[in-house]
């Protein structure tokens, strides 16, 4: 089988779960000792790893087929290196799930099955396609058409307002974003700031986040649209699993006041891995998950 391409990130309660997909055989691995550190709670890799070896050996004894099934695949691992690691695939990890007693194994199975046709499940999809695309060598960089043009991607068929100004005032946590009788003025102006600073990009991003031009799907879109930014300006991009998500929102809800904790926490998450395609899939996964309701 040869070494999969695409890499995802998904999180239960807070932790991540990767899965590296197989294109041979058309499907996803998962990470067992990803899984392991969910069911048990546990933060130890020293631990986990050790809990799954007397699991194995106790699965084998009982005859069960659970631990034949897994293959081992490289992930990256946190000293930035690569190591083979043992992967079950959908149905490997249902039955390592039903292996756990108790409500949170229950919890995990459901949301492990959890169907990706829904609006977000589609709309992420969509994302993970544009990299590679011709589709991403056409948008505009920096402008709001270009923010269009992604939105429209991203949630075309999906939305009926995809691509499309918002006409109606929103608000957020008590926030208000740009009125709508001032939001095309407050567009062309935002067009026309400068991006040739970190620190002036990071601007820019701020002030488009105060606009919200449409009525959903704002944050998604204008993740991609400052990526895109920083690598034709900078030849940068945000390395997104750097940042957590509770620091990122904490920063985005401070930034049209004072935007210093935004700019050091992009500041210090830039990479140069531009054309990284695992790079940019982390980054898709990390700015959905920015977006789950807790």
């Amino acid at each position: 089988m040869k070494d999969p391409q695409k890499i995802s990130i998904r999180f239960f309660d807070d932790r991540e779960v990767r899965a590296l997909w197989d294109e041979t055989n058309s499907k996803w691995w998962f990470s067992v000792l990803d899984i392991i550190a969910v069911l048990t709670n546990q933060d130890d890799y020293s631990k986990t790893r050790n809990y799954w070896k007397y699991l194995k050996s106790k699965l084998k004894k009982e005859g069960s087929q659970l631990v034949s099934t897994t293959t081992q695949l490289k992930l990256t691992a946190a000293d930035g290196k690569k190591y083979r690691s043992d992967m079950l695939d959908y149905e490997g990890i249902i039955a390592l799930g039903k292996t756990f007693p108790g409500t949170k194994a229950n919890r995990f199975i459901e949301w492990f099955t959890y169907s990706d046709e829904t609006i977000d499940g589609k709309s992420k999809t969509k994302a993970y396609a544009l990299f590679g695309s011709s589709l991403i060598d056409g948008i505009e960089v920096g402008t709001t058409k270009g923010l269009q043009q992604i939105h429209s991607y991203l949630f075309g068929g999906l939305y009926d307002f995809a691509g499309q100004i918002r006409q109606k005032n929103i608000s957020k946590g008590g926030f208000q974003f740009a009125m709508v009788q001032f939001l095309e003025a407050a567009l062309i102006e935002i067009d026309q700031m400068p991006e040739n600073t970190l620190e002036e990009i990071i601007d820019k991003y701020v002030e488009m986040n105060v606009a919200h031009p449409f009525m959903e799907g704002n944050g998604r879109s204008a993740r991609i649209w400052l990526d895109l930014i920083l690598k034709k300006r900078l030849k940068k991009c945000v390395d997104w699993s750097k940042i957590g998500k509770t620091a990122y929102m904490n920063a985005m809800v401070k930034s049209p006041v004072d935007s210093s904790q935004l700019k050091k926490l992009l500041e210090n998450a830039l990479t140069d891995q531009i054309d990284s395609r695992e790079m940019y899939m982390k980054g898709i996964d990390y700015s959905y998950y920015y977006e789950e309701i807790d």
